[in-house]
């Protein structure tokens, strides 16, 4: 059986934590869904959510090489987006995030689509997506 020549949509993201209780209610309270895993698996503990067909984990290391925060300036990861279906729902997750007490930025448009962006309590960049109108 021969493969795709295009590589396979992406199934899951994980990104390191400090605290991994404290980025678990944070999670847990701004996804409005609880974890589908909690594992350690002996040189991590990982918490993961299941966000429609593709998984976001929470690592958490005992031996942290740093616990400097998040910069998307450095390489590697730059930002998590999730998709909405439109504008409007971007607007609605702006109250959301402000009934949930987390600083967002105001929702940018361009050519390409709209984004409201925000960050965890590591700093990591996440960002509500939505395609243009």
């Amino acid at each position: 059986m021969a493969i795709s020549t295009t590589i396979p949509a992406i199934t899951h993201v994980a990104v390191t934590v400090t605290d991994l209780s404290a980025s678990e209610a944070w999670y847990t309270k701004v996804l409005g869904t609880k974890p589908v895993l909690d594992e350690d698996t002996g040189p991590f503990r990982h918490i993961v959510y299941q966000l429609g067909n593709t998984l976001l984990g929470l690592h958490g290391f005992p031996d942290l090489a740093s616990r400097a925060p998040f910069d998307e300036r450095k390489p590697g990861l730059d930002h998590i987006s999730f998709g909405c279906a439109s504008r409007a729902e971007l607007v609605e997750w702006a109250a959301r995030l402000d009934e949930l007490g987390v600083a967002h930025g105001e929702i940018v448009d361009a050519g390409y689509g709209s984004g409201l962006s925000f960050r965890d309590p590591d700093n990591i960049a996440l960002e509500l997506f939505a395609p243009p109108a």
